[in-house]
């Protein structure tokens, strides 16, 4: 079908076109692209109202800039056509329905649709990470989930809830640790969220200090409120290490799982860890990378120093470099998380600086990760668009959940569900 021009969703934002909206938050990009992913299934009901508003707005907006005339329905075509012509569009014949909350650069989308699922809700509230995901995903995802009217978008009847939220301690001293107890943490609503929607299944994803965080107390008030306030079937949570699952990242992760309980589901086995190991050197850049990764003289010898500090002191902190045949340390923001994951590339030819640096480029060939290697050591396929710049990719990806490790563990989730429809 060939169809006429239309302005794009990102270019009715950039106009800064004034519509109305509701609350401080500005959803508009999110409504629209939510409603165009399910234009096709009754869920775009959910999002019809606000949605045709908007899409009308950006169709006579066109129309009076350039003095178009053009027909709603090839507007809306076109629309379309922008939202779904994306790496990682929804499976054609999907099984199943998912929301993902917190949803950073879409880890659990990944997973979840390379099983045949698709999403109905998104949410997440830092701006480049919304940049990324659109750019993957052709979906902006609403913006804080704590506020009401985010939460007022979620449809009904979905089947799996998918959330790696933020760990955060409860106030439950002389209190019995339930659903009242969570108010004031992120925890909370995600809680409320099952609370009323009542999804089939949840697939909660923390780190590994989750277990013992607060003395114990966190995770015993999220296990309370899942099994005995909101009738969840809850297994004993299990710790789950990404290398063992196809990618070679030491990274440890903290999985809930939990089913319904009229669905009757009274056992889970989380996946059995892959036979075959990856190692660094399998996801290692290809071509030589730019001289920008590589350490400069003075930055690398203050590594040093910095270790043999530690080291003197009995302590095992400071940098370290990753073999081609061994598995990276986990891949972490802030801290040491780069200079932990050092590599040696010695494919360097020109060292001439291209940032600034002090000192001069290391003759030792010792440099960063990039954002792809880091991208690939959760289980990003290559042909994930990175639209932002290096500092944003290694927080998005620092923040990631491992993509193959969420997909075995969802697949043990989704064989029971369907085994119940």
């Amino acid at each position: 079908m060939k169809m006429k021009e239309s302005i794009s969703i990102e270019e009715f934002d950039k106009k800064k076109f004034k519509i109305r909206f509701v609350d401080e938050e500005d959803n508009r990009k999110a409504v629209i692209t939510h409603y165009l992913h399910n234009y096709d299934n009754g869920v775009k009901d959910h999002f019809h109202e606000e949605a045709s508003e908007y899409i009308d707005q950006i169709v006579e907006y066109k129309n009076e800039e350039e003095n178009l005339n053009l027909v709603s329905e090839e507007a809306l075509q076109q629309l379309l056509f922008e939202v779904e012509t994306v790496p990682f569009p929804t499976p054609k014949n999907y099984t199943f329905k998912f929301i993902d909350l917190f949803a950073g650069i879409g880890g659990f989308r990944m997973a979840m649709q390379n099983l045949g699922g698709k999403c109905v809700f998104t949410s997440e509230w830092d701006e480049n990470a919304k940049k990324t995901y659109r750019a993957n995903y052709g979906e902006t995802p609403f913006g804080d989930i704590t506020k009401e009217r985010t939460k007022n978008y979620i449809p009904d009847d979905f089947d799996v809830l998918c959330a790696g939220f933020p760990c955060q301690a409860f106030s439950i001293a002389g209190k019995r640790g339930g659903f009242e107890d969570t108010r004031g943490t992120l925890f909370f609503d995600v809680a409320e969220i099952i609370k009323n929607k009542k999804p089939k299944a949840i697939f909660l994803e923390n780190v590994k200090g989750l277990r013992n965080h607060n003395g114990g107390k966190t995770l015993a008030t999220i296990l309370n409120v899942l099994r005995n306030d909101l009738g969840y079937f809850i297994p004993e949570p299990q710790i789950i290490n990404a290398k063992n699952f196809g990618v070679p990242q030491n990274r440890e992760r903290i999985y809930i799982v939990g089913f319904r309980n009229d669905l009757n589901i009274n056992s889970f086995s989380y996946p059995e860890p892959y036979e075959e190991k990856v190692f660094f050197g399998e996801i290692k850049e290809e071509n030589v990378v730019p001289t920008k990764y590589y350490l400069s003289t003075q930055y690398l010898q203050t590594l040093v120093s910095h270790k043999e500090r530690h080291a003197n002191k009995g302590n095992g902190f400071g940098y370290e470099i990753i073999q081609d045949n061994e598995v990276s340390n986990a891949i972490v923001v802030g801290g040491m998380g780069r200079e932990r994951n050092l590599v040696i590339d010695n494919r360097i030819t020109d060292y001439t600086p291209t940032t600034h640096i002090k000192g001069e480029v290391n003759r030792k060939g010792i440099r960063k990760m990039t954002p792809r290697e880091w991208a690939r050591l959760q289980g990003f396929p290559d042909n994930f668009i990175i639209p932002v710049a290096d500092a944003s990719a290694y927080k998005q990806f620092g923040n990631s959940v491992a993509v193959p490790a969420i997909q075995a563990t969802a697949q043990k989730i989704i064989d029971l569900i369907k085994a119940k429809l």
